[in-house]
Formats: C-alpha cells, structure tokens, sequence
C-alpha cells in the first residue's frame, strides 16, 4: 500500500520555506546530484551493507536476481526515507553547521521536488519488493519507512530527548528486512540482528551529538547532550555499550539458527573495544571551548567500523565452520 507523506510544513514558523543561506534560486531543473544527495549516500551504504548480510546470513538462498532486487529495493527505501526527512527539516538544517550545506538549505532543490522524489522512491520500493520478494518483505520496509519519516523525523526527533532510543528501531530493519526476503518468515536471528543495531544506535549518535551539542541547542532540538547534560549522556552511552556486548554476542549461542566461532570471537573483540572506548567517553568532561573532543570522536568513528565489522563477521562465518 502507498505510504502517505506528511503533510506539506505550515506557511510560517518552524516548517516555513525560507530562502535559502546563499540567495541562491531555487526554480530551477533538478541535479541528479542533490537528489542523490537527499538520500545520505553515506548513511544508506551502512543500510544497504547491513541488509545484504541479513540476506545473505539467511540459511535459504534465492536467485541473484531476486536477491539484487531485494537489497536494491532497501536502498531505494532507506534513500526515500531520507529524503523525506530532509524535506521536513530544511530549515532546521539551515541552522546547523553540519548540515547546512545540504542541497535544500543550500537552494540547489526546491522543497516541491524533494517531497515527490522521495514519494516516488518510497512508493516504488515497498510495491516492487511486494511484488518481486513477497509481502512480507514489503510490509516491513514500509513500516522502516514511516518509522523513520515519520514516526522519528516528525514525532520523536522534536520533542523528546529519548528520540533517538526509540528512533533507533528504524536503521535496524535492513537485516531483518534482508532474512525475510532470503526466507519469507521471521525467526529468532533476525530478531537479535534488528536487535543489535537498535542498542548500537544510541552510543552512536550520542557521541556525535557531544560534539555537535551546539547545532542542536542552536535549532531547539531535544538532542539528550542539550535536554539531560553531558554526564548523564555519557553514562548512558556506557550503559548501552555493557548491553551490546552480550546481545552482539548471543547469535554465537542462539539455538537452532547460532553462527560458529568466526563470529562469537569476532563480536567478543568487536564489542571488547566498543566497550573501551565508551568507558573512556563516560569518565571524562568537556575541558572546556578548546576540548577537541577526540574520546568523544574516536567512538563515532569506531561504531560505524565495528557494525560494518560485525555484520562482515556475520557472513563470514556463514561459509567458514570453526
């Protein structure tokens, strides 16, 4: 069924169509570039990799063909996702640093032409998946897509500093969505897979938005460094890295569908370091305007390498028996 798109912003206030920073016009053809950009090609590589090994990390195997419409069929969803996103927040975006030269802050796009791109992709992702993998593939990468577009973007994001807790359920559908177009049923593996990114997120983000707590004041969003403080941020951190390190652990014990050694060692090490380096973020504070922050950077670093050496891990071990 087509996902509808939220409402189009309100003529004033926080969703108001302002000119953009550059004064630069924006009825103008669209690049393939900005609308490229509108789906966070750096974001979505992490979706994309992490659906492919879900698929792959599935004891049945389906044709290459259905197996690239599938995993194309995510990244379509995850981009439409995004762009939405991006549609809601331009303005938001435009007040902050790190996102302000983004195509629609910047004027290269027009709200109008983001809204239906990302419309079309969204639509087209979840009926060919639908109609090429099966409906229940589908019906989950459209709730991946609400959830984020709208459950997160326009519900939690804004008002809750917890909106990255629960927001987090939304990048870890890929390797649930990836098992369920390989197998055509959910069971227990897919589960701890989703599971995993979901505790993974929040020290994630959380050590990005230490370092980037300004843009987030500056724009009024409830971001957990700007609404709780920075220590309390920090002792969350650590609380969700000692709970990733048995759940990144479990699919090596899980029965009936548990990974050999290649993984469990793998995850030991993995989440071992995660650990470390949370632990070092949670006992220290800001040194002040000329902190550089680097514990704080180091672990957001870290976190994108050790999903993408956890899932890389997973399908490894897929094929080595230890």
């Amino acid at each position: 069924m087509k996902q509808a798109l939220p409402p189009a912003p309100p003529a004033s206030g926080r969703g108001e169509h302002r000119q953009p920073p550059s004064g630069l016009a924006v009825a103008r053809p669209a690049d393939w570039r900005d609308l490229f950009a509108l789906t966070k090609p750096r974001v979505m590589s992490l979706v994309i990799f992490t659906g492919l090994c879900g698929l792959i990390a599935a004891p049945d195997r389906i044709h290459p063909v259905l197996a690239f419409t599938a995993i194309l069929c995510i990244a379509m969803g995850a981009g439409g996702a995004a762009a939405l996103n991006q549609w809601w927040e331009a303005d938001l975006d435009a007040g902050m640093k790190r996102t302000a030269k983004r195509p629609l802050p910047q004027g290269r796009l027009d709200r109008t032409t983001a809204r239906d791109f990302a419309g079309v992709l969204c639509a087209a992702s979840v009926f060919l998946m639908g109609f090429a993998i099966g409906w229940l593939a589908a019906a989950i990468l459209a709730v991946s897509i609400v959830y984020y577009a709208v459950i997160y973007t326009i519900w939690l994001k804004p008002r809750t500093p917890q909106n990255i807790v629960i927001g987090g359920g939304a990048g870890a559908f890929p390797p649930l969505i990836g098992w369920v177009a390989a197998t055509g049923h959910i069971s227990a593996m897919p589960i701890v897979l989703f599971a995993i990114i979901f505790f993974w997120t929040p020290p994630h983000f959380w050590a990005l938005a230490l370092f980037v707590k300004s843009d987030y004041a500056k724009v009024g969003i409830p971001m957990m460094p700007v609404v709780a403080g920075e220590k309390s941020t920090r002792r969350q951190i650590l609380l969700y890295a000692l709970l990733l390190l048995p759940l990144s652990v479990l699919p090596w014990r899980l029965p009936g569908e548990h990974t050999g050694a290649v993984y469990g060692i793998s995850a030991l090490v993995l989440s071992g370091l995660f650990l470390f380096l949370s632990i070092r973020v949670a006992f220290r504070e800001r040194g002040g305007p000329e902190d550089a922050m680097k514990p704080e950077k180091q672990l957001f670093a870290y976190s994108v390498i050790y999903l993408f050496a956890l899932f890389a891990a997973l399908v490894v071990d897929r094929f080595i028996v230890i």
